[in-house]
């Protein structure tokens, strides 16, 4: 990886720290809104810091999953334009972040 590459995922993933650590604009899949302690589950999910090389390659902390009372829980961010029809660069002033988070099995 380029010096320009590493300077480029290391803003992304400073963007997407701090765009999970507010919590905001967050989907919730059906089957996660039925597990327990979904307040807490919203917590640790702002609090993830288990980023390594295999579930991270990209060094984005775009992804994460954890288990959750017996859940299998994924979640994951995407780039979105203003018009939110189409991707958008993450280091874009224009991009909106969503994050979804979903059990495993409806991924």
């Amino acid at each position: 990886m380029t010096l320009t590459q590493l300077i480029t995922v290391t803003k992304v993933s400073d963007l997407n720290d701090r765009f999970r650590e507010r919590g905001f604009n967050v989907l919730l899949t059906g089957g996660v809104r039925s597990v327990t302690d979904l307040n807490g589950l919203m917590q640790a999910i702002r609090d993830y810091n288990d980023f390594h090389e295999d579930n991270d390659p990209w060094l984005e902390h775009d992804f994460g999953k954890l288990n959750w009372n017996g859940d299998k829980i994924f979640w994951k961010i995407d780039y979105y334009n203003e018009e939110m029809t189409e991707w958008e660069d993450p280091l874009s002033p224009e991009c909106h972040r969503v994050m979804t988070v979903m059990l495993a099995n409806e991924y």
